[in-house]
């Protein structure tokens, strides 16, 4: 079985971008982030063609998660356990299905923006009610994951150049704390490897030739509980799609099971 996760940044600016990498890669389930769409808005009917049935969870131009899966799709939940608010609203940020036997978890954790900025009060309490959910849910008897993108680097090594962040979100210690929670509760950082260069990066800005140069963040993660990750044969970061022109400023992660 192969299973992704990829943050495209809005589905409706990068869809012929995603159906062309569906057809290539050909992953078994697919889960989104940052789909900036309705469950309306969301195009079923492109994704469906091609074999795929979709949970989506959407909310007008912000956010929004979904799954997409050619191995079924049962059981699906839309928002985690006792979820926090923002601004008194609730947020499309996770969505969980069951495919093909595989319990996944497609999240978009808060940005923060800034650590004494309201949202990162707000990303802390949402990573908490993440771990409530993990706790009700991960078992020994079936492999669970929750992919997606997580806004945070787990460790220095994760980000081109830590001296730049000492005053910024996705590396702050409260940040990588829950990071170790979710670890402690049974998930396992599961580590892509890189199609170039020495580190998996995942995301690059847009702004001053960031790619090129390589000064990216590892931030889009797969934390799987055992029977997940012993399964694991291959896990790598798809650094091609974030070449050229329309994509995304995250690439897909891509894990391989043998089940």
């Amino acid at each position: 079985m192969r299973i992704a996760t990829w943050n495209v940044n809005s589905i409706t600016a990068r869809l012929p971008r995603v159906l062309a990498w569906l057809l290539s890669a050909q992953p078994d389930v697919l889960c989104l982030q940052e789909l900036k769409c309705s469950d309306d808005g969301f195009p079923r009917d492109d994704i469906t063609e091609l074999g795929y049935d979709v949970a989506s969870y959407g909310a007008n131009r912000w956010n929004g998660v979904a799954i997409l899966s050619r191995v079924g799709l049962e059981d699906v939940t839309r928002g985690l356990v006792d979820e926090p608010t923002y601004e008194d609203a609730l947020h499309p940020r996770a969505v969980a299905a069951t495919c093909g036997g595989v319990r996944v978890w497609s999240v978009y954790v808060p940005n923060g923006r800034e650590p004494d900025h309201p949202h990162y009060t707000y990303k802390l309490r949402w990573l908490e009610a993440l771990h409530t959910t993990v706790l009700a849910e991960n078992s020994d008897d079936r492999p669970f994951a929750v992919l997606g993108d997580f806004n945070i680097a787990p460790t220095d090594d994760d980000v081109w150049d830590i001296s730049l962040f000492a005053d910024s979100t996705h590396v702050t210690e409260p940040e990588r704390k829950a990071l170790a929670r979710l670890r402690d509760a049974g998930l396992t950082d599961v580590v892509p490897r890189a199609l170039k260069y020495d580190r998996p990066y995942t995301y690059w800005d847009y702004r001053q030739l960031a790619f090129p140069k390589n000064r990216g963040m590892r931030i889009d993660l797969v934390y799987a509980n055992r029977p997940f990750a012993d399964a694991v044969t291959d896990a790598y970061v798809d650094r091609e799609e974030r070449k050229g022109k329309g994509a995304s400023d995250h690439a897909p992660v891509v894990v391989d099971l043998t089940l």
